[in-house]
């Protein structure tokens, strides 16, 4: 074998490197895709000049054990439930090894990359290197294009595939930007002049989830023989016999995320408290500002409020004055922001950046554009113990490996005593505006596979789908699955397998009620199945710009459950106990499952389908059913 220079590394990467001779091996395809997201074209190959901050995410060790490790935290039968891990612990249990450290970077030096651009970020997951398009299509033999969304928005993405040497390979998760359309690059001179705002989770109607409305509402009711026509709090106390005083409010936490520009407006949450809560008029959430986060938009109406206003109007009412609600707001109007800015906002350990100080890093801040000019958030804000997100993706918008990379996130933060629920999904069995899958993995209005969401199929989350109360029925008749406007996200995952805690339930439902589908309609091989649970997401009233507006999905379904969830966490912080953490081994147990108000009735259709049927037991439109707060919180509080 021919013999090179080999430069070994310190794990700082800034102190002077020896020669010594790197491996010599053949290229092996690391990631590919078959299609672009919908809505992207390649309009021309990117210029060889231009600058973009090549970032190598290296393989954490330990990972292989981690469905173990948060299974010994948050199983109900284990001893060492509730014994959630320190950051420090979660740190250094997962921090990539010297290894893969000097493994990567002498791959890089070795091919003419300079030891001054080389940079190890604080976490020691990543390596970056600002280099050129030319050199990183010599790096992973592809073809770097501009791609430009139908909105007007552009980004830089290679085609197809990309590849590294092998024993490189071994050593690398992923790299970006490659082939993942939720990253941020740093322009050169081809994309310097843009028109408009980069694409992010928060523009109006963007992805799976979203609200819907039917329009104002003329005349508000708050008596419980309208919840049919009208979902206000006393509703949702009612339907799910939620009635709570906080004890232990400042031990307690609870965060809603929220994406710029999608932002709340003051006044409308003290016009829905006159309504439905006097006691908190004037009362605002806790900001927690990630990346130059803003309600002070441009923009305003339902596209841009409806959200927001929706999420914390209704869980500031249900948790009551008492209990502090935080609100992640990420992103600064310019740019916007993906799910990994918040992730690097609540832990300093996932940070993709030196430090958080290099504008060049994921979420390119200080904003070049003009707007937000401070440093990117690393570790900026402690995680609450439960958060809500009523945002998604579609999983085949992005690869396997960006995915999988993102989820042993949420298994950390499950490790570590934080809840983490995300709603399913509004569109039943399809992806977003209702297109579906055809075979060779693009999407169209006429495909026939289901398309599941991203990241409800992540099995470290907990997905939360969407259920009404029927027109003309009680508030104390069994709901269904919401069929109005809106159908509850469920299925199954193309990238995830099953989670042994859900095995026992999905067998059952598989086994009882088989879908009367043929197997490539949907992954049959032993996937991760969502949702987890459910919650009301049909007709909520909601303060909008000062009138009352009718609104729909699984946004609003998530949030309450959140609220229901906080308040079991209040109750056992009261008594010395800890947060509840990651629920799903608990709710999928015998005992737990009798706790939830199970729904029978409905399906969530798409694809030319009825979908999936709500049956006895778990199913896919309304996981294990809706919460039945006293009796989850009786066992939950038996817990130690």
């Amino acid at each position: 074998m021919l013999l090179v220079p080999r430069l070994l590394v310190a794990i700082t990467l800034g102190l002077s490197v020896a020669a010594a001779s790197p491996q010599i091996s053949p290229r092996v395809r690391h990631e590919s895709r078959s299609t672009i997201p919908s809505g992207w074209t390649p309009v021309h190959r990117a210029g060889g000049d231009t600058v973009i901050p090549l970032k190598v995410g290296l393989v954490q060790p330990n990972l292989a054990s981690i469905e173990e490790y948060v299974m010994d935290v948050s199983h109900p039968d284990s001893p060492n439930y509730g014994n959630h891990w320190s950051p420090v612990k979660v740190a250094q249990t997962f921090r990539p090894s010297v290894e893969s450290v000097e493994i990567v970077r002498s791959w890089l030096l070795s091919n003419g990359v300079e030891p001054h651009r080389v940079k190890l970020s604080q976490s020691g997951s990543w390596i970056t290197a600002n280099v050129t398009v030319a050199e990183a299509e010599g790096l992973l033999g592809t073809e770097y294009y501009v791609y430009e969304h139908q909105n007007g928005h552009k980004h830089i993405a290679c085609d197809k595939a990309y590849h590294l040497p092998e024993h490189v390979s071994k050593h690398v998760d992923l790299v970006m930007p490659t082939l993942h359309f939720d990253a941020k690059v740093k322009p050169g001179a081809p994309l310097e002049k843009r028109d408009g705002k980069i694409q992010s989770v928060g523009a109006p109607g963007f992805g799976p989830v979203s609200p819907k409305t039917t329009g104002t509402i003329k005349n508000i009711f708050d008596e419980l023989d309208h919840c049919d026509e009208q979902i206000t709090p006393n509703c949702l106390r009612a339907l799910y016999d939620f009635v709570y005083t906080p004890l232990a409010p400042k031990k307690n936490s609870i965060g809603i995320v929220e994406y710029t520009p999608q932002a709340y407006v003051p006044s409308d949450l003290d016009l829905f408290f006159k309504n439905f809560s006097k006691s908190q008029v004037g009362q605002r959430p806790v900001m927690a500002s990630i990346d130059g986060g803003t309600i002070d938009v441009s923009g305003s109406g339902f596209g841009y409020n409806g959200e927001s206003n929706l999420d914390l109007q209704y869980v500031m009412a249900l948790v009551g004055h008492k209990q502090n609600v935080t609100l992640y707001q990420v992103g600064d109007e310019v740019q916007g922001a993906s799910f990994n800015n918040f992730l690097d906002g609540i832990d300093g350990s996932y940070c993709t950046y030196e430090g958080g100080d290099d504008p060049s890093q994921d979420g390119i801040y200080p904003d070049p554009y003009g707007g937000y000019q401070g440093k990117e958030d690393c570790g900026t804000y402690s995680p609450a113990h439960v958060i809500s997100t009523s945002y998604s993706y579609d999983e085949y918008e992005l690869t396997p490996a960006y995915m999988q990379r993102q989820c042993n996130e949420y298994a950390k933060l499950g490790l570590m005593g934080t809840t983490v629920l995300y709603s399913s999904g509004d569109s039943g069995v399809a992806a977003y505006n209702r297109n579906c899958l055809n075979p060779d993995g693009s999407v169209s209005p006429d495909g026939k596979l289901f398309a599941p969401t991203f990241p409800s199929t992540c099995p470290y989350v907990t997905s939360v789908g969407a259920t009404q109360v029927n027109p003309g029925a009680k508030v104390t008749d069994p709901e269904s699955a919401c069929a109005q406007v809106i159908y509850s996200g469920g299925g199954f995952s193309n990238v995830f397998k099953m989670p042994d805690y859900q095995k026992n339930a999905v067998e059952n439902y598989l086994t009882k009620y088989p879908p009367p589908y043929a197997a490539d309609r949907y992954n049959t091989t032993g996937s991760r199945a969502y949702p987890d649970i459910s919650a009301n997401g049909a007709n909520y009233a909601v303060a909008i710009q000062g009138e009352y507006y009718s609104v729909y999905g699984t946004s609003a379904s998530s949030p309450v459950t959140a609220a229901i969830l906080s308040a079991v966490n209040d109750a056992r912080l009261a008594i010395g106990k800890k947060p509840i953490g990651f629920i799903n081994p608990t709710i999928y147990s015998t005992t737990f499952q009798k706790a939830f108000n199970d729904i029978t009735n409905g399906t969530n259709p798409g694809c030319g389908t009825a979908g999936f049927s709500a049956q006895p037991g778990w199913d896919p439109v309304t996981g294990v059913g809706t919460p039945n707060f006293p009796k989850l919180l009786a066992l939950w509080l038996l817990k130690q």
